[in-house]
This record gives C-alpha cells, structure tokens and sequence, in this order.
C-alpha cells in the first residue's frame, strides 16, 4: 500500500479484487458481518476511517481536515483508509474493521432496511455531487435516461450509491431495474477506460473524473447533480450525500470522540465556505489532481455547491432519499425505516454553535 501522511490508498491489485468481490454481491453480505471492534471504546482518542474514495472531491472535506492538522487539534489520531466505492467503506464498518465510514448517508437507510443500526453523525453534502455522462460512442442513442434500456451503464460497485441512483433514474423514466445492466467499473481510470473502450454506453461518476472525461472528449454530461438545483431536478428534492456515518451502539458509547470529530469536520466545512477553489486545492494532497491542476480547481469549483456549511442534515433531505430508494428497492420499500434513527445533528448543531 502507498501512504500519504496518515491517509492510505489501496494498490491497483486491492482495487480489482474488492471490484471482483462486488461483482458477486458481496455487499449485500455486508448487513451480516460480525461488529467486532465497531463497538470498542477507543484507545488514546484513536479513530480508523473509511473512505469511498478519499481522491473523489465528493470526500474532499475528510482529507481536508486531515491536511489543515483539525484533527490533532482535536487531541485524535485519524487514520484515513480508502475504498473505491462506498458500498465497500459501508462493509469495513458492518465488519467492524474502522470505527466510521465516509460515503452516501442512503447507505444507512438500506443497513437498517437490512436489520443494522448506522446513522450519520456529520452530512457533509446535501446533494450527490454526481455525474450521468453518456460516451462518445452512444451519444447519438442516449438523449435522456428513458433511452438506457439494454444500454450498459457504469456505477462504482454493485449496491453503490451511484448504482442506486442510476436505478432510480431508470425507474423514474419509465423503466425497470431489469431493463439496465448495471456494471461496476470504479472511478477515476478505471471509469475513463469503460468509457473509451465501449465497455459502457453511459456512467455515474464524480470530479475529478467528470471533468477528466470532459476534457479528453470520451463522453458529455446527461444528468448533472452536483448542485441543489440538478438535485431537484433529477431527484426530486436536495439529497444528503457524502456523510460519515457509525454504528449507533457505537457513538452512543463514545460521545466524546463523535464530538471531537464532528468539530474538527464542521470547522473544515465552514473553512471552505470562506476560500476559493484555488485556495482549497492548494491544500490538498498534489497527487490527488491527476488531470492537472487547473482540471482539479475546476473539478473544485464545480462541486462546492453539494457541500453543507454546518454538517447538519438538511431537513427534508431524508425524506427524498426515502422515496428515491422505496421507488426500486425491494428492501426499504417493504421494511419500516426510521428515518430518524438514520441521522444526528446533536453533533454537528454543538459544532456549529
């Protein structure tokens, strides 16, 4: 593995394999895994996170924080782990392999559809932040999601967020789940390779990868969802998104440390609100803009608009993504969720207080 400070990113093998491990659906194994360390009380205020991609601009404020020193001047110890996908961040947690996750807030609605107890203590987004682009090849075919039947369509991981979202486009169009063929193909390179290859017709991805696709011309934008406006529109309503999200049992046994991190995440959020793009990209890790500098400022700029100033979940926000996921999925559609016990803001309102 390579390391970056404090932050470590899983090798080109680790990828494919976790990719092979979606494909045969083992994330929907993910509610039955034992919680073996989720709910320990911590050692020396020591917190592993994982993320579904700590590179995507959706995560920026994790690495961020870790990068402006908020969570040492919070007395932590933050390791930041990365996922391709946050499916896959969602597994590590159930598993108990970190105390916290950073990926879509929709994952702890289906966890509780699924008998398991995750709730998101900091909403970083109150939109997805994400991207339908359609490839260069099919351009001429996909004019609006009610062109996907048949088509191939790229998602980070099977039982993504991106994989839900594209189903509900599907849906919401006039389709079925069946009429799609969902394939998993990451993000970053591996996406721009599907792409250019055929391998997919169209795809859900975040920045950097957007504008990367963009500028080297293998696909325009279909559906845009990085700002509130793009949400309503395609989603009916702002949907919370990227968030860092724990077991239940174990933020009601470690409040202190909850705390600690929701005031290290929310002073970061609200660092951002107060710089520019430029400014906000000079902070963050230099590999991390891989198509350039002035395409990674660019990729800022354009997602800036998902992020929350506070951390505090939106107030209709749960509601949207209740009826986006019951609109296809057979399990919150027939299970009784509470949407309350998906979210807290008691953190994230002492933070911002």
């Amino acid at each position: 593995m390579r390391t970056f400070g404090k932050c470590t990113k899983v090798s080109a093998a680790a990828v494919a394999g976790v990719m092979c491990l979606a494909l045969s659906g083992c994330a929907d194994d993910a509610s039955a895994g034992s919680n073996k360390a989720g709910n320990e009380a911590l050692k020396g205020d020591a917190v592993k996170i994982m993320v579904g991609g700590l590179d995507k601009v959706i995560y920026l404020p994790v690495v961020l924080t870790q990068q402006l020193g908020y969570f040492e001047k919070e007395g932590l110890t933050v390791k930041l782990l990365t996922e391709p996908a946050g499916v896959q961040a969602t597994t590590s947690l159930v598993s108990g392999d970190v105390q916290g996750a950073v990926g879509f807030y929709d994952h702890t609605l289906d966890l509780q559809a699924k008998g398991k107890q995750v709730e998101s203590v900091v909403q970083l987004a109150q939109t997805p932040g994400e991207v339908e682009l359609v490839s260069k090849k099919a351009a001429s075919e996909i004019g609006s999601p009610k062109d996907f039947k048949g088509k191939k369509l790229g998602v980070t991981g099977l039982g993504s967020s991106t994989d839900f979202l594209t189903k509900y486009l599907a849906v919401k169009n006039g389709l079925t789940t069946s009429d799609i063929t969902p394939v998993a193909v990451g993000a970053g390179q591996t996406f721009l390779a599907a792409l250019q290859q055929g391998s997919i017709d169209a795809g859900m991805t975040t920045d950097p990868t957007v504008a990367q696709a963009v500028a080297k011309d293998l696909g325009t934008v279909l559906v845009d969802m990085r700002t509130p406006e793009g949400s309503r529109a395609a989603l009916g309503g702002l949907y919370p998104s990227s968030s860092l999200y724990m077991n239940t049992s174990w933020v009601n046994n470690n409040k202190d440390t909850v705390q600690k991190l929701t005031n290290a995440l929310v002073k970061t959020l609200k660092w951002m609100s107060g710089h520019s793009p430029e400014e906000i990209a000079a902070k963050m890790p230099e590999d991390y803009a891989k198509g350039g500098k002035d395409l990674y400022v660019k990729s800022i700029a354009s997602t800036l608009p998902m992020f929350t100033k506070d951390g505090v979940m939106p107030a209709d926000g749960p509601k949207t993504v209740m009826e986006v996921l019951k609109s296809f999925n057979p399990a919150v559609k027939g299970a009784s969720v509470d949407l309350e016990k998906t979210y807290t803001t008691e953190f994230a309102k002492k933070a911002a207080g």
